[in-house]
């Protein structure tokens, strides 16, 4: 057993006084590029990280839940019981939400049976909270692929795509935390040695060869250690006007011919005032996707240093047309470039969390110290760092 799978069920023991039935394991993710157009119809690139959430479950036979879990850099264990029948939109709004609401989220869209009997759960993260790379989906599914195979049996790719939309609704209904699905998706669906392509315009996905190592180069991530939340307010303002205009359109902007200029005359009606708001939204979104799918053909091509620049591009219209970058973030992807790296961008949903960065193995320490000081220098928190490698989604571990 891995390590986290050790620790999960020796948890569950500690807990409840026997063993788990099985643990499951679902990663965070990191996103290569395609960032706030999952939910505007458009295509994101990202991959699944060996850092896992790991859920030890067994059944129960009350239809209750009881959680226990140690998250990272938590000392103490947190207890959680609920009765599947009282979860609903809006409860469990806290941490619990995302395991408890996963499970009840299944059963209401019929991929668990009605007859779900209820589990105990013991929860160990690998998943740095707040870092921007999906702590929440990663909860969320190593729970849901656990209860589905521990009362039905093995998940297929069908029942996985199934579980990814319960896992959805179980963090935009129940948490309340707006998400367009790229993290779940990633996390349930992702192969090792490859990022997954997403494409919301059909929801098809395909994955693209990510073999970093072999041409001597490392994605590193950068958690800036800057708060991030996705249910503060700040990720659906900017979500509610790319909706917004969407609905008005009546199409994706995705199929809006100069969908710039279509959105300001849209916006003089509907949001007077707000018309250089809704400009720059819009046109971060359109040149998103046309970078991202662009970025895809770069990666396939393997050419990474117009990958780097694509990259570079990304944070730009993420900073100054989406406004979804802060100072941490900024300092992070300047001083990575400075240090020689390729390429360097936020990632995640941004007011926090995490930036990445393309660089050469050779130089990975060099630009760790570089970031390090540049955060010194600018009197901000101080950053970790991890080396992402592509890695399988969720999986029974034990």
């Amino acid at each position: 057993m891995t390590d986290g799978t050790q620790r999960a069920a020796a948890l569950f023991e500690e807990t409840f006084g026997e063993k788990p039935e099985g643990v499951w394991a679902a990663p965070g993710r990191v996103n290569l590029i395609g960032e706030h157009v999952d939910y505007a119809g458009g295509i994101c690139l990202p991959f699944a990280l060996s850092q896992r959430t790991y859920a030890a479950l067994r059944l129960r036979n009350d239809g209750r839940v009881h959680v226990a879990s140690i998250l990272p850099e938590a000392e103490d264990v947190s207890l959680f019981d609920i009765a599947l029948a009282e979860v609903g939109p809006g409860h469990p709004s806290n941490w619990a939400g995302y395991v408890v609401g996963s499970i009840w989220a299944a059963m209401q869209q019929g991929v668990l049976p009605a007859d779900f009997p209820g589990c105990d759960i013991a929860l160990v993260s690998e998943v740095p909270l707040g870092a921007g790379l999906s702590s929440s989906a990663a909860l969320e599914c190593s729970v849901a692929l656990g209860a589905y195979e521990l009362f039905v049996g093995p998940a297929d790719d069908d029942v996985r795509l199934r579980l990814v939309a319960a896992c959805i609704t179980a963090e935009n209904d129940v948490v309340g935390a707006s998400t367009g699905g790229l993290d779940q998706r990633i996390s349930l669906l992702g192969t090792p040695g490859n990022a997954l392509a997403i494409d919301y315009s059909d929801d098809s996905t395909r994955h693209i060869p990510c073999d970093l190592d072999a041409a001597g180069l490392a994605i590193l991530v950068i958690n800036t250690n800057a708060p991030h939340t996705l249910a503060d307010g700040q990720y659906a303002s900017r979500r509610g006007i790319i909706d917004a205009v969407s609905a008005g359109l009546g199409v994706s902007l995705r199929e809006v011919p100069n969908a710039e200029a279509a959105a300001v005359e849209w916006a003089r009606g509907a949001m007077p005032g707000e018309e250089d708001v809704v400009r720059r939204r819009v046109r971060h979104v359109v040149s998103e996707i046309a970078r991202t799918a662009r970025a895809i053909e770069e990666l396939e091509a393997r050419d990474f240093e117009a990958f780097g620049r694509s990259m570079v591009e990304s944070h730009a219209s993420l900073r100054d047309d989406y406004e979804v970058t802060v100072i941490e973030l900024d300092s992070a992807v300047d001083a990575a470039l400075k240090a020689g790296a390729l390429g360097a961008r936020m990632t995640g949903g941004g007011f926090g969390g995490s930036a990445i960065a393309l660089v050469r193995d050779s130089e990975v320490e060099a630009t760790k110290q570089a970031v390090l000081q540049a955060a010194a220098d600018a009197g901000i928190a101080t950053p970790s760092f991890l080396v992402a490698v592509p890695s399988a989604g969720a999986l029974r571990t034990f």
